[in-house]
C-alpha cells in the first residue's frame, strides 16, 4: 500500500509560487483590458511596427495593444497564470502571431543594444530593489533603437501605501498587492533618470498624478509617474494626449 502523502495538485504549486495568480484568475483580470493611456495615445498617432518588450506584461493590457499596432511583442512576466492569459487574450484578438511570453525575471532578460523599437514597463521599476531598477533602466535605454519609445509607469511616494512621505501620511485606501512594490519613487526622480545624458533620451510626456483605481479588489488610491520618451534625435508625429491639437 502506498504511504507517501498526496502531492497537491499542479495548479496549487503553481498558485502558491504566483503572488499574482489569483488576480490575473479572475473572470475579469486585475488591472483591466485597457491599456496604459499615454502609450494608447502614441500607438493611436505614429506610425509603428517592429520589435517590442514588455517588461512585466501582467495579463497583458499593453502587449495586446502593441501587437494590435502592428509591433511584434515579447512579453515578460513572472506570473505563468498572468501570461497565460496573454496568450488567450491575444487568441481572442486575432494578435498571437505577434504575442510571445516569456515567465523570467526581468533583470535576467536578455536586451542587446539597439534591438527593440519600443520598451514598456508598467509598474515594474518599483517592484525592485533600486540598485536593480537602476541598472535595468540603463540597460532598457541601451536597447532601444534609434527611434524607439520607452514607456514607464511607477508608484510614487505620494501612494499611501508608501512608506515615505506624503503618501504614509494618507488615509486613503491601499492596493490589495500594495506589497508588491518596494521601491515608491520621489518626485521628479524618474523624469531624471531619463534626462541623464548618457541614457540619450527625449521626454515627450511626463506627469506625477494621483489615480483612483477600480480595476481590482476594493477601491483604492495611487500615486504614479508616467513617462513616454524617445531616443534623442528622433522625431515622431506626435501631438500630445489628448491630441489637442492635430492637422485637420
Amino acid at each position: 500500500m502506498d504511504t507517501s502523502p498526496p502531492q497537491p495538485r499542479q495548479d496549487s504549486r503553481r498558485e502558491a509560487s504566483d503572488p499574482f495568480f489569483e488576480p490575473y484568475d479572475r473572470e475579469q483580470i486585475a488591472y483591466g483590458d485597457e491599456p496604459s493611456a499615454a502609450l494608447s495615445a502614441y500607438l493611436e498617432q505614429v506610425p509603428r511596427g517592429g520589435k517590442a518588450l514588455d517588461l512585466g506584461a501582467g495579463a497583458g493590457r499593453d502587449t495586446i495593444a502593441l501587437a494590435k499596432a502592428g509591433y511584434d511583442v515579447l512579453a515578460v512576466d513572472l506570473s505563468h497564470r498572468g501570461l497565460e492569459r496573454i496568450r488567450q487574450r491575444a487568441e481572442t484578438e486575432q494578435t498571437r502571431g505577434h504575442v510571445e511570453t516569456l515567465a523570467i525575471d526581468v533583470r535576467e532578460v536578455p536586451m542587446p543594444e539597439n534591438s527593440y523599437d519600443a520598451i514598456v514597463a508598467t509598474t515594474v521599476l518599483d517592484h525592485i530593489p533600486l540598485d536593480d531598477a537602476i541598472v535595468l533602466w540603463e540597460r532598457m535605454a541601451n536597447a532601444l533603437t534609434e527611434t524607439g519609445i520607452l514607456y514607464a509607469q511607477v508608484h510614487t511616494t505620494e501612494d499611501p501605501g508608501s512608506d515615505q512621505s506624503p503618501g504614509k501620511e494618507s488615509d486613503a485606501p491601499v492596493s490589495e498587492t500594495a506589497d508588491a512594490v518596494i521601491n515608491y519613487f520621489p518626485p521628479n526622480e524618474l523624469a531624471r533618470w531619463a534626462v541623464a545624458a548618457n541614457r540619450r533620451l527625449r521626454i515627450l510626456r511626463y506627469e506625477e498624478c494621483l489615480e483612483w483605481d477600480y480595476t481590482h479588489g476594493p477601491e483604492h488610491l495611487h500615486g504614479k509617474a508616467i513617462l513616454l520618451a524617445t531616443r534623442a534625435g528622433a522625431h515622431p508625429p506626435w501631438y500630445g494626449q489628448p491630441a489637442l491639437f492635430p492637422r485637420r
